[in-house]
Order: C-alpha cells, then sequence, then structure tokens
C-alpha cells in the first residue's frame, strides 16, 4: 500500500513530498524523448518529408498515451493516482470559471501577439507559421484523417500532455529547483514539443498557465479542463474559418 499522503506543504497545492532522487532520471528521460520528437520533426519539415496521414495521426496519439502511461508507472508505486494529481477536488464546479477564463486569456495574448505583427515578424525570418497540425484541420478532405486530429487535439493531448508535464515533469522538477524554475522548464519543454518555432512563444506562455492553474488548484482536473477547453476552441474556429475560407493562424 502507498504510503499516507503526510500534511500539504507550504509550497503550493501540487504535492512534491513523494519525489525522491530517482525521479532526476525520469526528468531525464522526458527531456531526452521529447528532444528527439523535435529533432526528428525538424529533420523531417527541413527534407519536405513530414507527411501527416491517418498511420502518423494513429502513431502520434499511441505516443501521448504510452508516455503518460510510463510516467504513470513510475509514480503509482509511491502514491496512488487520486493523491499524486488531486483528482478528488472538492471545488471542482470551479472549473467552469477556470477554464473559459483561461482560454479568453490567451487569446487576448494571441491577439496582442498579432496586434504588434508577430507573426510577420517570424514569417520574415523564414519560419512556417502554421503549424502541420492547423494545415491538416484546414486542409484535409479526408473524414478519417480529421477525426483522429480532432481526437488527438481534444482528447488525447488534454489529457496525456497535463499528466506529462503538468502531472510528472513540473512538481519533480519542483522538488529540486523550486515552483518558479519548475514552472518554467516545464512550460519551455511542453512548447518546444511541439515542434513549431513559430507557436513556442505562444505555447510556453499557454504552458506557464497551466502550471499555475494547477498550484493555484491542487488538481490536475482544472489544466486539463483549459486544455480541452483551449483546443476544442481551437479545432472548431479552425474548421469554421476553412468553411467560411477565413486567414487564421493558431497553436495547437
Amino acid at each position: 500500500m502507498p504510503p499516507a499522503l503526510p500534511p500539504q506543504l507550504p509550497s503550493g497545492r501540487v504535492p512534491i513530498w513523494f519525489y525522491q532522487p530517482l525521479d532526476l532520471l525520469g526528468i531525464g528521460f522526458i527531456f531526452v524523448l521529447f528532444f528527439g520528437l523535435v529533432m526528428a520533426s525538424v529533420k523531417a519539415s527541413s527534407k519536405a518529408e513530414m507527411v501527416l496521414n491517418a498511420g502518423g495521426m494513429v502513431a502520434s496519439i499511441a505516443f501521448q498515451f504510452v508516455s503518460a502511461g510510463i510516467v504513470t508507472f513510475f509514480v503509482i508505486p509511491r502514491i496512488r493516482p487520486v493523491e499524486w494529481l488531486g483528482l478528488r477536488w472538492p471545488a471542482w464546479r470551479w472549473v467552469f470559471l477556470i477554464a473559459p477564463c483561461s482560454v479568453f486569456a490567451m487569446w487576448l495574448f494571441f491577439g496582442g501577439l498579432q496586434a504588434f505583427g508577430f507573426m510577420e515578424w517570424m514569417e520574415s525570418l523564414g519560419v512556417e507559421a502554421l503549424q502541420d497540425t492547423v494545415k491538416l484541420l484546414q486542409t484535409s478532405t479526408d473524414p478519417a484523417i480529421l477525426g483522429l486530429m480532432a481526437f488527438a487535439a481534444v482528447i488525447a493531448a488534454p489529457l496525456c500532455e497535463e499528466i506529462v508535464f503538468r502531472g510528472y515533469l513540473y512538481p519533480a522538477t519542483k522538488k529540486f529547483v523550486g515552483p518558479w524554475a519548475a514552472g518554467i522548464c516545464s512550460a519551455l519543454v511542453f512548447a518546444a514539443a511541439h515542434g513549431s518555432l513559430a507557436a513556442l512563444l505562444p505555447l510556453f506562455v499557454f504552458g506557464c498557465l497551466l502550471v499555475f492553474v494547477y498550484e493555484k488548484t491542487g488538481s490536475l482536473w482544472a489544466p486539463v479542463a483549459v486544455h480541452f477547453c483551449f483546443n476544442g476552441a481551437t479545432v472548431l474556429i479552425q474548421m469554421i474559418a476553412r468553411y467560411y475560407n477565413l486567414p487564421l493562424d493558431a497553436p495547437l
């Protein structure tokens, strides 16, 4: 049986008492795993080999669930998932306010970047403004690919990425370097893992917001809900933009 949960430490609502020096290997594993993924993505893009098809989408979804599963099985011998991720959240109703307000705040931030010419500046540097996933939503005519893309964005990513980046990487790093450095580190890895230079800054800010929401609530349900609403709204807006032929740029 896992040990009993001790009193909450004064370093925030996200518990870190059960993390050990062995978790430095886990942190390193996540860094190496996603660094390799990003490098493979960059290499494929530079050679114009990045082709998103149904098989690639299934592999991407499987990768997300496998990475979340590895992290989970690494932690659960020490603590039950309910205590680890704060799944028994008494104030869960607040999510209906937290999620839309967080998405609205991100939209304001994206609007500010657009107003200050951020995307034009990135394009002037030769950086592709649109992510491959956004291009897929805008151009694909294959219902299977669109369905897989929607599932990956709205279900797999909010659940699996939150377990890996907020559920494990952030608190494990926090154990050794404190909340501020851990928040920045986990947000950077989260942003870089999406493999888009143009989306690096927006996704870094989004990652910081997700860490903040997690730390303030102590429950992974909150960042999962924010991530779900953000990706769901992005998919919906992209599909509407596609139907009405509207030019939109959004990270996913």
